[in-house]
């Protein structure tokens, strides 16, 4: 059984998105190493904030099918870098059991392991369920401090969090809790005062879509990211228009009777945004910081069934992620996101089995990275499942066979990294970001 420091797999619980047949050979393998970096390594593998994958890399492609081999190949590709944590200091997890000295350590790597310890503790004496409602989502002091974080550094804690409620391990959800609490919370005025702005309202909630093109057309907003702002939304967005991006933020709600409906809109708005933000002639390439928002979105289909978080709290997260789409579009000086790019994109396999669902998964299974392309061509293969329902609304731009269309993108644009090519493009809405991409072979013109 799954606990707080022990990391089971079983083919019974295959997540959201499962491709093929999952073996007790490979989730025998994959907890065999996640246990092993869940007891060996720091969930950063430098003092810089870099962030080890190897949970959210593992879990996927397990999730895709991948045989035991595959699954030890790409763990022993991403240990070789990590590092150890700092030894348990059994002082501060006294410290932590007490309210007014819990936020003493936050935002410092260097008390990971110390916090991890803490809620492995927490999650022994009352279950994972109720330490992420008391932390995370209860409302006080501390858990608002908490839930921002959640959504710090580009959604990497909540994206952990998700994978363990996904494949219900205790311990991968206290990994994600200690991670949130190693974040910063600069994000606080942006998601209270939006949210403050929005229950103030009368009107009803516009569509995302929508809002990403009234961003586009305020240009005191789309431009106020510079290509030299060390981190474009902090030192951007929120210092040069942060009145506009919450005015537009907080004009996307929730009511309880949508969410599955604004779940389906608001995955497919990031896909909208991350998938059509090209160059052309430049070869396709997806955004880097977009890309998460679409790899965060499978976890709220995932968030949705569980019966333990209230509906004001799925309510509460879904706008969250919804706004913090919003910023993140605006963030890189607001690409106009090309249908057309999609549509008439002409894939590396056109005509062969490697176009298919199949082959795209097979090749991402095989994809020497750090887990993010795979989780992007999950996410998106997801997505045609969630979005397929309300397909006809004008809130969904992504339609039918554009999934496929953008799973084969996906899966092109990161081939060749292994040669030293880059794999993403990082803020793609300006035109230094493209300088080094190469221009696409004259087939794809």
């Amino acid at each position: 059984m799954a606990t707080s420091s022990k990391i089971v797999l079983t083919p019974a619980l295959a997540g959201e998105y499962s491709f093929g047949k999952l073996t007790e050979a490979s989730a025998k393998k994959a907890s065999e190493v996640l246990q092993e970096n869940h007891d060996n390594n720091h969930i950063f593998f430098n003092k810089s904030g870099f962030h080890n994958h190897i949970a959210h890399h593992i879990l996927t492609i397990y999730a895709l099918g991948a045989s035991p081999e595959i699954i030890q190949d790409q763990y022993d590709r991403n240990a070789s870098y990590q590092r150890a944590p700092q030894p348990v200091d059994d002082k501060i997890i006294k410290d932590l059991h007490d309210p007014a000295k819990f936020s003493k350590y936050l935002n410092n790597e260097r008390y990971y392991h110390d916090y991890l310890v803490f809620f492995q503790k927490e999650i022994d004496k009352k279950g994972y369920e109720e330490v992420i409602n008391e932390y995370v989502l209860k409302g006080d002091e501390r858990a608002e401090d908490m839930l921002v974080r959640m959504y710090s550094g580009f959604l990497h804690p909540i994206i952990h969090l998700g994978f363990g409620i996904e494949f219900k391990q205790p311990a991968i959800v206290a990994e994600a809790l200690a991670m949130a609490a190693a974040h910063d919370n600069w994000l606080t005025p942006f998601f209270l005062e939006s949210e403050e702005k929005a229950k103030a309202s009368n009107q009803p909630s516009k569509s995302l879509v929508e809002l990403l093109d009234n961003i586009q057309a305020d240009r005191k907003l789309s431009s106020a990211a510079h290509w030299d702002d060390d981190n474009k939304i902090r030192d951007g967005i929120l210092v040069r228009a942060k009145d506009e991006m919450i005015k537009y933020a907080s004009q996307w709600t929730v009511k309880p009777d949508e969410l599955e409906e604004k779940t389906a809109e608001m995955y497919n708005a990031a896909v909208y945004f991350t998938g059509g933000a090209q160059h052309p002639p430049k070869r396709v390439k997806f955004d880097f910081y977009y890309m998460h928002c679409v790899n965060c979105s499978i976890f709220f289909s995932a968030f949705l069934t569980q019966s333990w978080i209230s509906t004001a709290n799925k309510v509460r997260l879904l706008e969250w992620i919804g706004r913090n789409a919003l910023v993140m579009y605006a963030s890189r000086h607001s690409p106009t996101p090309l249908l057309d790019e999609i549509v008439n994109y002409h894939p590396f396999e056109a005509g062969k089995p490697e176009s298919s669902w199949e082959g795209i998964i097979h090749r991402v299974l095989h994809h020497p990275d750090d887990g993010h392309a795979s989780k992007l061509v999950r996410a998106i293969a997801h997505g045609a499942q969630v979005c397929k329902p309300f397909e006809e609304s004008e809130k969904f731009r992504i339609k039918g066979t554009m999934w496929l269309q953008l799973g084969n993108m996906a899966i092109d644009s990161v081939a060749g990294s292994e040669n030293g090519s880059s794999s993403w493009v990082r803020s793609a809405g300006f035109d230094q970001a493209w300088e080094k991409v190469e221009d696409r072979p004259r087939a794809q013109l």
